[in-house]
């Protein structure tokens, strides 16, 4: 289990990567953050592969990344293997953002939980 000290060395580590991402990623992550936190407190944020994850018992469960990172035309945001996200024998584990309105703020909170369960 990550001591208190770990958690916030974790955070700041994600916050310094989504505050180095240009706009619109940046203000895109920010809220992205804000939605992970709130949707799965449980999580540990870290960062994985240079960008902004967030991990259950050490296993890294969801993830986001800048489009500049892979000149990229949108922000990716998906989900590793330890993810609860299985439905029969095909589902989406990452997801293109441009922007983020109300409803992919909706949609990803309940992944997220759903992903923790």
């Amino acid at each position: 289990m990550a001591t208190k000290a770990q958690k916030t060395d974790g955070e700041s580590a994600v916050l310094e990567k989504i505050a180095a991402m240009p706009e619109p990623y940046n203000t895109m992550g920010e809220r992205l953050h804000a939605i992970i936190k709130a949707s799965a407190p449980s999580l540990q944020p870290r960062t994985w592969y240079g960008m902004p994850a967030y991990a259950k018992d050490g296993k890294v469960v969801c993830f986001f990344r800048g489009g500049e990172k892979f000149k990229e035309r949108y922000m990716t945001f998906g989900f590793d293997d330890v993810a609860n996200l299985d439905d029969g024998v095909m589902w989406p584990i990452a997801f293109a953002l441009t922007a983020l309105t109300p409803t992919e703020e909706k949609r990803i909170a309940a992944l997220v939980k759903k992903a923790v369960s």
